[in-house]
């Protein structure tokens, strides 16, 4: 089936792999190398609509479907992890969860700056002490006057350090429901006071803004609760349900690239007056690479079609993510195997492909965690 294939589809791929081509592959090395957030691409990637872009025009966005959103990814993962992820970390995590259950006010709020791309927003789920256990965040918020009084840190927090970063939507505990923390999710801008701190010497995604931030009785209106009071698990896990879609669309861009780079290195490099491509050896990798890259779209674009179509995706979605990032684990290392030497060099995009793979196996759950979720929906009693 074909599931991408209408024109604002493939008009959108064009425009983004145009945009990844002439303005993120340029400098990519080099922002890696530097540790480099770039301000100038996440606003230019905000002009070219791709933030927002489920989001109904109404708000500022562009009123496209989760396809488009997973083809955007896709296409910049294909030349670098950073800049893709600044993109899906703030659609998935920051932008949707506040279109998907915002009041009319807080979508009129604060959904129009970022979808422009002025500033992007971050989701504070994980802490020290909380990251699989998603429950056992200790960040407390409680009510005084009027207001959410906040204490409590997060760590490895995506958009969450830069300038341009607009705030939050923090995960905390608001109170105690049953013997069980009762947690709720909170909008907390930047201008609050939080303290940020960015963290630096990653192996991965060298180039997206990724740090720890603080909250010492930081105090927001009492109107800014996301949703309902108590319903911030559900509401994280369904959007987590959701983001591992954009982290599904890194790993199979991730994927394309390294076959991409790898066919065509084989083809051009020379040993024993051959290019490297005619020999069985090398010729069988591509061959799976080629085959499991394929097996991976279908299975991701499969969870987005049910997704777009209002059925349910969870047990999809948890599918595709675990597989198109183990896809990608094989793509860069078969693809480090074909480049030989030259695949251990940093500045090559097969070198920065096989550091990124990694955190696909981390972000957005665990690939443990992922096979205990798929366990549950096909009826294990674990």
């Amino acid at each position: 089936m074909d599931y991408d294939q209408s024109k604002i589809h493939q008009e959108l791929r064009a425009k983004v792999r145009a945009f990844a081509q002439e303005r993120v592959k340029p400098v990519a090395v080099e922002y890696d190398e530097k540790e480099t957030f770039s301000v100038e691409l996440t606003r230019e990637m905000g002009q070219l609509g791709l933030f927002g872009i489920v989001v109904p025009k109404e708000y500022g966005g562009q009123g496209l479907d989760y396809m488009a959103l997973v083809i955007a990814v896709e296409e910049l993962a294909k030349v670098d992890g950073s800049q893709a992820g600044t993109l899906a970390a703030h659609n998935c995590l920051g932008v949707n969860p506040i279109y998907y259950y915002g009041t009319e006010e807080q979508r009129r709020k604060f959904l129009p700056s970022l979808c422009t791309g002025e500033s992007v927003w971050a989701f504070g789920l994980t802490e020290p002490n909380a990251g699989s256990d998603a429950l056992g965040v200790e960040t407390t918020a409680h009510v005084s006057n009027n207001e959410w009084e906040i204490n409590g840190k997060k760590t490895f927090i995506s958009n969450g350090t830069s300038l341009v970063s607009g705030g939050i939507t923090l995960m905390a505990r608001t109170g105690e429901r049953n013997g069980r923390g009762e947690i709720s999710a909170i909008l907390v801008p930047r201008s609050a006071g939080y303290e940020v701190e960015r963290i630096t010497g990653k192996m991965m995604w060298r180039a997206s803004d990724t740090g720890k931030l603080f909250f010492n009785n930081i105090k927001v209106p009492e109107s800014n609760i996301l949703g309902e009071i108590g319903k911030g698990g559900r509401l994280m896990l369904e959007t987590l349900d959701a983001g591992r879609l954009s982290i599904g669309a890194m790993g199979l861009g991730l994927a394309i690239g390294a076959y991409e780079e790898s066919l065509a290195y084989a083809n051009t490099r020379h040993q024993f007056g051959k290019p490297i491509s005619s020999f069985q050896a090398v010729a069988f990798k591509l061959a799976e690479m080629a085959m499991k890259i394929e097996a991976a779209r279908q299975l991701l674009y499969h969870a987005v079609w049910l997704k777009d179509n209002d059925k349910p995706f969870g047990k999809e979605a948890a599918m595709a993510k675990l597989f198109c990032s183990e896809v990608a684990t094989f793509a860069a290392t078969e693809g480090s195997q074909i480049h030989g030497a030259y695949g251990l060099v940093k500045g090559s995009l097969i070198e920065r492909h096989f550091r990124d793979q990694r955190i696909l196996h981390v972000g957005e759950g665990t690939s443990e965690i992922l096979k205990l979720v798929i366990a549950r929906k096909v009826g294990c009693k674990i």
